[in-house]
């Protein structure tokens, strides 16, 4: 009955007055979300999918958007006595072709390729050339590898075309024959009733399994397959400045491609050691330097390990505990830009004896008596740090 159903406009989620872009933009979401194909056995995705189709088929017609607003649903409904306007019969309408057509328009026509894999439209032949699949592997390198880049030997299992039968994966002497099933297509159409007419949906050829060929003599060396695998060893060059967990691309060392389509990538991700002396932000490497009360005192030339290796550094007197200063340019170079590099932060850490022997003692009370006590005595009036108070 057309009381039955929902207002068309509501359907769409648009205002009555609504242009056409507005209208085609909101039923390509519906139907972008609702197709059955992205819903598979979802009764209630297809209900709403077919809903949006028909709503859109009507309202994107202006001669039926003229019936519907003056009439409603009755416009289309020849027993409500507004019969004769023969303008939308659901019956007859296939929403599978309905969305193909509008989407092979927005998304650049000829089977809508932006959106592969609905019904009929992104279909592929099973002829087509084909790229390989990419490879993907990891390499462990050292922290200062990282920063200085490396080249690294990898050994891993690759196919290739198998020299016996070329790739065609059949016996010598013999050929793959076209399937029979799908003409070679590598696909199969299957059409069904609906509410809204025939729909039809266009999957892989299970005889074939979408390549369109039916191998009938295997090939002894790679059974059918066309390929081979072998252990290859493969050089790949890791630049200055990478960072733990990215990936470096090798062009054309990943699987082979398909009716002379290109060999895929390899695509190796690199694992960066931790280091004992540094750590890393970005392009910025941090360190500690301990260094004794004397040094913070009284300052010293210094040694600090860097990346590029131990450079001198005059300690000021007075340095304080957990005091920083940064080494322009000792850090790591930029992965995009190799003559540029970040910066190398040191922290001053006061390491504190824990075991003095009777002259080091001396010198210190000797020392606190000098100073007239510690901070603590300047305060209280009494020294703490020997456990006696000055007289």
């Amino acid at each position: 009955m057309a009381e039955s159903k929902r207002d068309y406009y509501e359907v769409l989620g648009v205002a009555k007055d609504a242009d056409d872009a507005t209208l085609k933009k909101a039923y390509r979401v519906l139907a972008k979300k609702y197709h059955p194909d992205t819903n598979p056995g979802d009764k209630d995705a297809e209900a709403k999918f077919k809903e949006a189709s028909e709503a859109y088929a009507v309202l994107s017609d202006p001669e039926k958007r003229k019936q519907y607003d003056q009439f409603g649903h009755a416009a289309f409904d020849g027993s409500a006595g507004y019969g004769g306007f023969g303008g939308f019969d659901s019956s007859n309408f296939d929403a599978t072709d309905f969305f193909s057509s509008i989407f092979g328009d927005l998304f650049g026509g000829g089977g809508g390729g932006g959106f592969g894999g609905f019904g009929s439209y992104g279909t592929r032949s099973a002829n087509a050339a084909q790229a390989g699949a990419n490879l993907r592997t990891a390499v462990r390198i050292s922290f200062e590898e990282a920063c200085f880049g490396t080249e690294k030997e990898l050994t891993l299992n690759l196919k290739d075309e198998c020299d016996h039968c070329h790739g065609t994966g059949a016996k010598e002497g013999t050929s793959p024959e076209t399937c029979k099933r799908c003409g070679g297509s590598g696909q199969v159409t299957e059409t069904r009733q609906s509410l809204f007419g025939m729909m039809r949906n266009i999957t892989t050829c299970p005889d074939c399994g979408g390549s369109g060929k039916i191998i009938k003599d295997k090939c002894p060396y790679c059974r059918g397959t066309g390929y081979t695998q072998s252990r290859k060893t493969i050089k790949v060059s890791i630049p200055a400045g990478i960072d733990d967990g990215q990936s470096v691309r090798v062009r054309g060392k990943g699987e082979p491609g398909v009716n002379g389509g290109p060999r895929g990538d390899l695509l190796v991700e690199v694992v960066v050691s931790a280091s004992p002396s540094f750590s890393r932000q970005d392009v910025d490497v941090f360190s500690v330097r301990p260094i004794s009360f004397a040094q913070a005192a009284l300052g010293d030339t210094i040694k600090i390990k860097t990346v590029d290796g131990e450079v001198e550094y005059q300690l000021k007197p007075g340095t304080q505990p957990g005091s920083r200063i940064r080494l322009r340019g000792k850090g790591v170079p930029y992965l995009r830009n190799p003559g540029q590099r970040g910066d190398h932060y040191v922290t001053f850490e006061v390491r504190v004896p824990e075991h003095l022997n009777s002259a080091q003692k001396k010198a210190l009370e000797a020392y606190d008596e000098a100073c007239g006590g510690t901070l603590e005595t300047l305060e209280s009036g009494g020294s703490k740090l020997f456990g006696k108070k000055k007289k």
